[in-house]
């Protein structure tokens, strides 16, 4: 006599185990096979082309109803199981009770709605099934529909790629920072995303969702960051959870999922269990390939075998609208690790390999994934690639190619060819000067002014010389901004504006970073210089910044920190100074010291403490000083008119208005003001980043100063009669130096680069350049000038500033 069988799940994974025992012995279960959806087994991967309409639902259907009634298989779609009673050995159902043998459970998994206000609207989706497309598809067929996808990862995508098929205007907004975080490296994922919006697709990493609008049905989509996105439907496909509530009502182990042996048992021997509803040594699994494997072991041990399920190496290949994707494996770094990374920007191929002894352990590939199998071959079985490692990258059919001459380019251009935009320098004109006895740079210089403002073109300037001089010069071997790459802080600044790369994934790709993460030296520059280019459309990434810069407070020698609240101006008054009182008390800080930027420092505050002392000192009204700061940080000044019998102009007045201006602005390193009311120079204008000396006439504006490891005075950039007017130089003056110097130069070092001609021409001769950077500053302030104190003093941020030992305890706990 026959043993019942009883499966609750008609998906992917059970409907394999079917087929395995069917074909194995079709006489030894009767099989019950329950469903929550009202139709059988069907290709879920599919639903994709589905929803774009390249396929209809009858093309995806594994298991027609002919193939259930001839294998004797007893279905019971949409009746949904209740209860299962293990004592009893019975699965209940709406509709009464089945008795079973054996039970396999493969209720697959269910899909992640985030807790948003608004996710019960009409027209909040999820993308799990053939029902959730239908679903999609009905507001499909209105004309100008607007769709929202909240996530990014496969099923978002797909769901995006299917909506825009269908002629719909969709946004895709991603939590993580790129695309496809769990499969893709950033490099990647950058291209997948510049690829889809290439075809119309929105995409917005690094974005929350805060809110979903509207009055009955879904309106609109609020970021945390406040923007607003019409939407009449919106898609949540942030993410799946095992579904395994029967089995843990009826008293089943489970962890994050229902937990399973090698051979796919639960704690309880007649109950197999498969599928994305399980836990096997520690791991869920939501790709189909383990799941198919799962149901093969499942099936051998329902007919009396002893097979183990040992786990798998996952790979994900995924084809978006065209777009070729491969994955494998740990592409995390980590130490002992390295990676071979090959790049073709320009027809959008990349590949990585991450390899630990020897041994490929990861792989990530885009636009071209046909050597995919090959790579995921030898990283299943451990293969060791030394005796390859040099062409492993150019897979098994690897041919060699000869590397072109760097100087040819410059060779092949003709003599009325521009070198040097800024001067309007051709390359013949360079030529002549080299052949008339100007044979160093300097010289060349000197005759041509070419490469004697901005510098980018220095150069290019060098290998005219090295082609005409031949033997008689060598060019100078550029520093790299790193060693993640050849080019230099320079190069680098001029393609993130000339590409509009907007991202670091945009930059290490575009620009062939050796390494797909950039490295310590690197992500800090590169996120100064597009938080500078970019400000509206690019995110500050706080693990790019120093220490000091992410704690928003200076790190002590002992480990704890400085806190230094901004007074603008160096002035203050009682209130205030009973706040730094009492909370120097309060957090028994140690010292306090009166800074040579004419401000407060509490010296030893511990890093737990950090949230709460800001916090108290916001509520006095005093915010961060920034004395941490790759920015403003101090405007310092003397009494002026106010006060002193000397003074002809209101120097604290201009002082605090120009460090209101000016505070939270992000430079390529620290800078300095100060304000004198008169020659007699009392608040030391003349050694600063940009001072200002007030005199009968109006206002004399140096800039480039430094009284630190070099001591330089200023060098004289305007006279102007009236405060505005000083103030608008000096925003502009920080501005052009912000867009053209290089990360850690101080104003100083970039003046010498570029020349004190070439930032007068554009800070002061041309009105109108002055006014577009001084847009341009204003705009960056809008998006940046927040305090930061003030962001971090929240009960949510606490943790981050808590002691190690108390998390630890808290852990354990």
């Amino acid at each position: 006599m026959a043993l019942k069988l009883v499966v609750i799940g008609a998906g992917m994974a059970s409907g394999r185990a079917m087929e395995h025992l069917i074909e194995a012995n079709d006489e030894l279960y009767d099989i019950t096979l329950f469903g929550a959806e009202p139709r059988g087994n069907y290709n879920r991967i599919m639903l994709s082309p589905v929803l774009s309409g390249e396929k209809s639902y009858e093309e995806i259907v594994t298991h027609d109803a002919a193939w259930y009634e001839a294998h004797g298989v007893a279905c019971r779609f949409g009746e949904r199981v209740t209860a299962i009673d293990r004592m009893r050995k019975v699965v209940i159902s709406e509709k009464g009770e089945t008795p079973y043998d054996r039970l396999l459970i493969a209720t697959g998994s269910a899909p992640f709605i985030i807790p948003v206000p608004g996710r019960d609207l009409d027209g909040v989706l999820a993308y799990r099934d053939l029902g959730d497309v239908n679903r999609m598809l009905g507001y499909a067929s209105k004309p100008g529909t607007k769709a929202v996808v909240i996530g990014g990862g496969l099923l978002g995508l797909e769901a995006a790629a299917g909506l825009k098929a269908r002629g719909m205007e969709v946004t895709v907004v991603h939590l993580m920072g790129h695309l496809m975080e769990r499969q893709l490296d950033a490099s990647a994922g950058y291209l997948l995303q510049r690829e889809l919006e290439r075809r119309g697709i929105h995409v917005i990493c690094g974005a929350n969702t805060r809110e979903i609008r509207g009055e009955g049905k879904v309106e609109a989509v609020l970021l945390e960051d406040g923007r607003v996105l019409e939407a009449d439907v919106v898609v949540m496909a942030v993410g799946i959870r095992p579904n395994f509530g029967l089995a843990q009502s009826c008293g089943l182990k489970y962890n994050r999922g229902l937990l399973v042996n090698d051979e796919m048992k639960t704690d309880d021997p007649e109950v197999f269990a498969i599928g994305e509803c399980v836990e096997h040594r520690g791991v869920c699994y939501g790709l189909v390939a383990p799941l198919y494997d799962m149901a093969r072991v499942a099936a051998r041990n329902l007919l009396g075998f002893h097979e183990t399920f040992e786990g798998a190496e996952t790979s994900t290949k995924l084809k978006v609208t065209g777009v070729d994707l491969f994955s494998a494996g740990d592409f995390a770094e980590g130490e002992g690790r390295e990676e071979i990374v090959y790049r073709d920007a320009m027809r959008g191929i990349y590949k990585r390999l991450v390899i630990e002894s020897d041994r490929i352990i990861g792989v990530v590939m885009y636009g071209d994934t046909a050597d995919g199998g090959w790579f995921f071959q030898k990283l299943k079985d451990r293969e060791d690639i030394s005796a390859i490692r040099d062409t492993l990258i150019f897979g098994p059919a690897y041919a060699g190619g000869a590397a072109l001459d760097p100087m040819a380019a410059v060779a092949a251009l003709p003599d009325d060819a521009d070198i040097c935009g800024c001067n309007g320098v051709c390359k013949g004109k360079i030529v002549a000067a080299i052949r008339g006895g100007a044979e160093t740079l300097e010289a060349v210089r000197a005759v041509t002014k070419a490469s004697a403002s901005c510098g980018s073109c220095t150069g290019l300037v060098e290998q005219v010389m090295a082609l005409t001089l031949g033997d008689g010069f060598s060019v100078p071997s550029a520093k790299p901004i790193c060693g993640c790459t050849d080019l230099t802080h320079e190069d680098v600044r001029r393609l993130i504006k000339s590409r509009e790369l907007k991202s670091m994934p945009a930059v290490w790709q575009t620009c062939g970073w050796k390494t797909s993460c950039g490295c310590h030296v690197c992500r800090p520059a590169l996120n100064y210089y597009l938080l500078a280019d970019w400000p509206e459309e690019y995110h500050d990434d706080p693990q790019s910044r120093f220490v000091n810069e992410r704690n928003h407070a200076n790190i002590q020698k002992d480990g704890t920190f400085s806190v230094v609240p901004r007074m603008w101006g160096g002035l203050t008054n009682p209130r205030e100074l009973r706040a730094i009182a009492d909370a120097a008390e309060k957090y028994n800080v140690p010292t306090v010291k009166v800074t040579g930027g004419q401000r407060l420092d509490l010296l030893g505050v511990r890093k737990e403490d950090l949230p709460a002392i800001w916090a108290d000192l916001n509520a006095a009204g005093l915010v961060s000083g920034h004395a941490y700061a790759k920015g403003l940080r101090t405007v310092k000044t003397c009494v002026g008119t106010d006060h002193c019998r000397f003074g002809t102009q209101d120097s604290t007045g201009l002082g605090v208005a120009l460090e209101k201006r000016m505070w939270g602005a992000w430079t390529p390193h620290k800078v300095k003001m100060a304000v004198s009311g008169c020659p007699r120079n009392c608040a030391e204008a003349t050694c600063k980043d940009v001072g200002v000396v007030c005199v009968d006439a109006g206002f004399e504006v140096g800039v480039a100063g430094a009284a630190g490891m070099d001591v330089k005075a200023t060098e004289p950039l305007a006279k102007v009669a009236g405060e505005d007017e000083a103030l608008e130089i000096i925003v502009a003056f920080v501005q052009l130096y912000r867009e053209n110097a290089r990360y850690l130069d101080r104003p100083y070092k970039w003046v010498a680069k570029v020349g004190m001609d070439w930032v007068r021409e554009r800070v002061v001769d041309d009105v109108e350049h002055r006014r577009e950077l001084v847009r341009r500053f204003d705009l960056s302030q809008k998006v940046f000038q927040k305090d930061p104190w003030a962001e971090r003093a929240t009960p949510a941020t606490e943790r981050a500033y808590a002691p190690l030992a108390d998390l630890t305890q808290e852990a354990a706990e």
